[in-house]
């Protein structure tokens, strides 16, 4: 059966809505799709719902979202400029980490998103979302504020990994490393895509040998 086709966000957050492709499925209050701007030049890309995402459908709107909120005050933005997702659409139980199956099962509506929203900028907010969207083992801590270009969506679209707003809840000296990597998001906003590395030029065809002149006979 071919994949289905959407012409826009709310035809597919409603099939969303009825997923069963892991057992998330079964546990959750409600699946929480995504908000904010549909046509955003930004989109954060987090981990999971948690508790309070869980009961209102909505991403970050606990204690990591209201500071996600005043970090993008602290450069002009507000959240219904940018879009909000996350890696899994369903609160695992506990809040305990993704699964390995559980991403396998969701990412799926990730992509669907941003080839619908085709964003200028990726913001991946810690290890997950980062490690799934770049295809690379390197932990948040290691790339945090290091922009990445990648094909995303079908399109160029620049990753910038940072770190979770959570991270500054739980070790407040992060958030002046959050305040720093969100300062650039402006600037970033506005770069143009970088291009694609050049292929490799095709070795050229061996020049064939002249052949050797035929010698006449003298008779």
């Amino acid at each position: 059966m071919p994949a289905p086709v959407y012409d826009d966000l709310g035809a597919l957050a409603a099939d969303v809505s009825g997923c069963t492709r892991c057992a998330l499925a079964q546990g959750r209050t409600q699946v929480v799709f995504g908000s904010g701007n549909p046509h955003a030049d930004l989109i954060f890309v987090g981990e999971a719902p948690g508790f309070h995402e869980d009961k209102q459908g909505v991403p970050f709107v606990g204690a990591a979202g209201q500071l996600l909120e005043k970090l993008l005050q602290g450069i002009g933005l507000s959240r219904d400029e940018v879009y909000i997702a996350n890696v899994l659409k369903c609160r695992p139980p506990g809040n305990r980490d993704p699964l390995p199956e559980e991403i396998a099962a969701c990412e799926g509506h990730l992509w669907k998103q941003l080839e619908l929203i085709q964003p200028k900028l990726v913001a991946t907010l810690g290890n997950f979302a980062t490690k799934l969207l770049s295809g690379r083992p390197d932990g948040i801590t290691r790339v945090h504020g290091r922009e990445q270009w990648h094909s995303l969506g079908g399109q160029r679209v620049l990753l910038y990994p940072i770190f979770h707003p959570a991270a500054a809840l739980y070790t407040p000296r992060m958030l002046q490393t959050l305040e720093a990597d969100f300062a650039r998001i402006p600037e970033l906003i506005g770069l143009e895509p970088a291009p694609l590395p050049a292929p490799l030029a095709a070795a050229p065809e061996p020049v064939p040998e002249p052949a050797a002149p035929v010698q006449l006979g003298l008779f």
